[in-house]
């Protein structure tokens, strides 16, 4: 069989307008101007107690290492394997990627196979036979017919409405994926969260019992020294009521530990019964030394909301393309076989063969206006794309720049708090000598314990506010996961 002119024709006109696609062309934004994220003069002297910032490419993968906690890392790691948001994340991610190849497979040629049987009856009074049947006397006759066949059709795509399609699935995969990427990192930064969380917790939990010990040992001397007639029964009360106070904020402390807990076992796939200990000791977690972050030209790339809000920049320019080529004509080419023969084993028979070839053309003459409406519509998206953009980077700089100054105002905190324990200390101590002597009543002895409690109390909140905005910092500038999903 001869290929007829009209496919020959078809394929020339293909390779000519292969490459006729309309709509805009997505360009990537530029990057950033801004070389750093604080306003100058706004970044003060550092202290002992702040680490030091090395501005590059950002920090790389398992930042949370720099803790110095093998608890912390292996509760991240169990989270990241069985966290079920993440598991919906990537299987969503999966979904999409499928969803870009179901799309692409429409640019192929699309073949079909029927295979087909029917019970007929041949109406003789319709060829003009009438009375008796001259053929059989059994009336009108009734027969099998088997027919196998199959067809081919393509759409010659000719303004690229199909590979606009196909653009815009790929840049919603590449949104997905860096959904999927910011869950990952937002849940390896709720759970070392949790984890300094649950250390501070236990820490303050640990400061109260030793205040607490001390209570006891103030209600047992003051006891002892009104036995001995050197007391009064108001220092033995004013002792006694500050042991009760103290010992009530304890189950305080103990809720807040176990709803710490609680989201910890969540985070990290489990029921909180089955999270077993977390021994995790707050004065072994190390500050990290340095923190890498990435400078804003840097940053863009590596935030996945940043590249999420781009991908979705790009969906929204392809989607002009797809409503711009719908103003245009389309030309679908096809062909069909088919075999037809009253008997199976006459279908390879080339007299029961039959086919057609054809090419079809549609092309919008009238709409009412919905086409250019949509259009429109699609223009409006994009440049709302555009802003959401603009402003995702706006925000992203702006988390980097508040971390960055909490770290600074949080060393100055520790250093102050330091210096506060040291003199509560002191104080503290001299104030029980002198009680044990007999050159100061109670009271003096419970405000040091309680400016002593204080003191150690806002040291372990200064730490842990500092922690805290380190790891933020580190999920601020991307670090632990961008990447990595796409290996999946």
């Amino acid at each position: 069989m001869r290929i007829p002119s009209i496919l020959l024709a078809a394929s020339a006109l293909t390779s000519i307008l292969a490459g006729c696609t309309v709509g805009p062309n997505f360009a990537r934004p530029q990057s950033p101007t801004a070389a750093t994220f604080l306003a100058t003069g706004e970044a003060s002297a550092t202290t002992a107690h702040t680490p030091r910032v090395d501005f590059g490419t950002g920090p790389t993968s398992r930042w949370w290492t720099a803790f110095g906690s093998p608890e912390m890392d292996a509760l991240v790691d169990r989270a990241m394997a069985n966290n079920q948001s993440l598991a919906a994340s990537n299987a969503t991610l999966d979904a999409s990627r499928q969803e870009l190849r179901a799309i692409a497979g429409r640019r192929l040629p699309q073949v079909d196979a029927n295979a087909r049987v029917d019970q007929q009856q041949v109406n003789l009074a319709g060829f003009g036979f009438s009375g008796a049947n001259p053929l059989a006397s059994g009336g009108n006759p009734e027969f099998l017919l088997y027919s196998a066949g199959g067809g081919i059709s393509y759409d010659l795509d000719l303004f690229g409405g199909l590979r606009r399609q196909v653009e815009q699935s790929a840049a919603q995969a590449e949104a997905q994926l860096r959904q999927t990427e910011a869950a990952h990192l937002s849940i390896a930064g709720q759970v070392v969260t949790q984890v300094l969380t649950i250390a501070a917790i236990r820490a303050q939990i640990a400061t109260a019992n030793t205040l607490l010990a001390d209570d006891q040992r103030n209600v047992d001397l003051t006891r002892k020294r009104r036995a001995g007639g050197d007391g009064t029964l108001v220092e033995v009360l004013n002792a006694e009521s500050q042991y009760a106070a103290d010992r009530a904020d304890l189950p305080q402390l103990d809720q807040q530990l176990a709803e710490a807990r609680h989201l910890l076992a969540t985070l990290t796939g489990i029921a909180p019964a089955d999270l077993g200990p977390t021994e995790i000791d707050f004065d072994r977690l190390t500050l990290p030394a340095s923190i890498p972050v990435a400078l804003p030209s840097e940053l863009v790339h590596r935030r996945p909301d940043i590249l999420q809000a781009e991908a979705d920049l790009h969906a929204a320019a392809a989607g002009v393309g797809i409503a711009t080529a719908r103003l245009y004509p389309d030309i679908t080419l096809g062909a069909t076989l088919t075999q037809g023969a009253p008997g199976v084993d006459g279908l390879l028979k080339n007299a029961f063969r039959g086919y057609d070839i054809f090419a079809g053309l549609t092309a919008p003459i009238f709409h009412g206006g919905t086409l250019k409406a949509q259009r429109a519509v699609a223009l409006d998206r994009a440049r709302a794309s555009e802003a959401t953009y603009r402003q995702t980077v706006l925000t992203a700089f702006g988390q980097v720049a508040d971390t960055l100054s909490a770290i600074q105002t949080d060393a100055r905190s520790v250093a102050n708090q330091t210096e506060s324990v040291s003199v509560a200390a002191r104080s503290r101590h001299l104030s029980r000598r002198s009680f044990d002597v007999g050159n100061s009543g109670i009271l003096q002895v419970l405000e040091s314990e309680r400016l002593y409690q204080r003191s150690r109390n806002g040291l372990v909140l200064a730490r842990t506010r500092q922690l805290l905005n380190v790891a933020r910092l580190y999920t601020a500038t991307a670090g632990g996961w961008t990447g990595q999903a796409a290996n999946k």
